[in-house]
């Protein structure tokens, strides 16, 4: 593993353990809440799941062959996720000013969509390195959740 590799593998795992990933299991309480509440909740596992598969590939624990299909499940489920907050319905780990400051969210979440979209083309176009090389700036997940989700 490469020096580079190993800084972003320990960036990637800091995140993690700082409590930047949702629990998995979401499914036993689901039926409590709105289908639109555990509809968003399984579109930011999905990423949180796709992340944790990346991290453990950039600290060598995992074979790197798949670096560009993770980068596309992440870009694919990040275009979804700003849609599933849509609904305005409160409820799950979404903090009320997700909807008091809109604009601001959406625009972040719009910045997230374009910035693992880029990173998943450039992983097909140019390769996995290529893709890697700014990773950090497109996964920036903590920036959001420090102001919009509850804290762990």
């Amino acid at each position: 593993m490469t020096r580079r590799n190993k800084f972003l593998a320990s960036i990637v795992f800091a995140t993690l353990i700082s409590g930047t990933m949702a629990p998995v299991a979401f499914a036993a309480d689901a039926a409590a809440k709105p289908d639109a509440v555990a509809y968003r909740e399984a579109i930011m596992n999905t990423l949180d799941v796709q992340v944790a598969a990346l991290g453990q590939i950039l600290s060598g624990a995992t074979p790197d062959d798949q670096v560009v299909s993770h980068l596309e499940a992440i870009a694919e489920t990040a275009s979804q996720a700003l849609k599933s907050f849509e609904a305005k319905v409160e409820g799950g780990e979404a903090l009320p000013v997700v909807w008091q400051k809109w604009d601001d969210f959406s625009a972040r979440m719009k910045d997230f969509q374009v910035k693992t979209r880029t990173a998943a083309d450039t992983a097909k176009a140019q390769g996995k390195d290529a893709a890697l090389a700014n990773i950090l700036d497109a996964l920036r997940c903590k920036d959001c959740h420090d102001i919009y989700r509850k804290k762990q």
